[in-house]
């Protein structure tokens, strides 16, 4: 295997991280926000209240895009696993 190869492989595993927490994170980050700016704007400092939405849009995140980003995966494994023989030479 070339050195050319293994950053391409990593590259690869390495893109398709980067995707997979920021699909996840991002609408976490959103709702966060929203409601960071609605706490500043009531002048409530409950924990409870930024924590559960972010919760939940997170859980809901992963639910709804589960099954793509496992299909990411899975299509990276796949690739490895059929390129091993040109790998090892």
């Amino acid at each position: 295997m070339t050195p050319e190869v293994a950053l391409e492989l990593f590259g690869r595993a390495f893109y398709i991280t980067v995707v997979m927490v920021t699909v996840i994170v991002t609408p976490s980050l959103l709702v966060g926000l929203v409601v960071s700016v609605f706490q500043a704007a009531t002048q409530i400092n409950e924990q409870t209240l930024s924590f559960l939405p972010r919760f939940i849009i997170t859980v809901v995140t992963i639910m709804v895009t589960g099954p793509w980003l496992l299909q990411q995966v899975s299509d990276l494994f796949v690739d490895l696993m059929l390129q091993v023989p040109e790998l090892l030479g």
